[in-house]
């Protein structure tokens, strides 16, 4: 009974985030992302353009906030804000919590507005979760190797950069990020 009951639970976590995988390396070290493309089509349709098209290459986390999450994709290493594809719809009422170790498009009070911005949840972040009164910030995949690199994250210490708050003093920049198969 026991096992049958862990080999369940084993299946219904591997079959949430069944789809894509992609690797970021960063130069804290890397971590792989598996993307749910049933969930969260759209999105994921967003996210893998930029990392196909290269332009997720040397862009920075630039915000980043212990006990809450990093956000990046954005900038590069110069705060310079980078091209964007047309906003995208916000599918938070996909089903897909905000949790730990999962990733999300960062947007602004326009609900709709997602670009190429994204965050990785250092902890359960319940408040972003979509509900009748609050459009959410849509949920598209989950670190599923690497989360001690993310982590790292949260403790580098941060500065005010050009009006942006929680900016990490060393930058924290993705070197290469890529499509991977197994």
């Amino acid at each position: 009974m026991i096992k049958t009951l862990v080999a369940s639970l084993a299946l219904i976590a591997t079959s949430v985030f069944a789809g894509p995988k992609v690797e970021v390396e960063t130069n804290l070290g890397s971590f792989i992302v598996e993307l749910n493309q049933e969930k969260a089509p759209i999105t994921v349709e967003n996210f893998l353009t930029y990392v196909e098209d290269g332009s997720y290459v040397n862009s920075q986390f630039h915000r980043v906030i212990p006990g809450f999450m990093a956000q990046g994709g954005g900038f590069d290493s110069k705060f310079n804000r980078l091209p964007v594809n047309a906003p995208i719809k916000n599918e938070a009422s996909n089903g897909l919590d905000n949790d730990a170790a999962t990733i999300a498009m960062a947007r602004t009070q326009d609900p709709n507005s997602a670009t190429r911005q994204f965050f990785i949840n250092f902890v359960d972040n319940d408040f972003l979760n979509y509900s009748v009164t609050n459009p959410g910030y849509a949920v598209f995949g989950q670190v599923i190797e690497g989360f001690d690199v993310v982590q790292k994250m949260a403790q580098k210490p941060t500065r005010s950069v050009r009006g942006m708050r929680d900016v990490p003093l060393e930058p924290i920049v993705i070197t290469k990020i890529q499509r991977i198969t197994e």
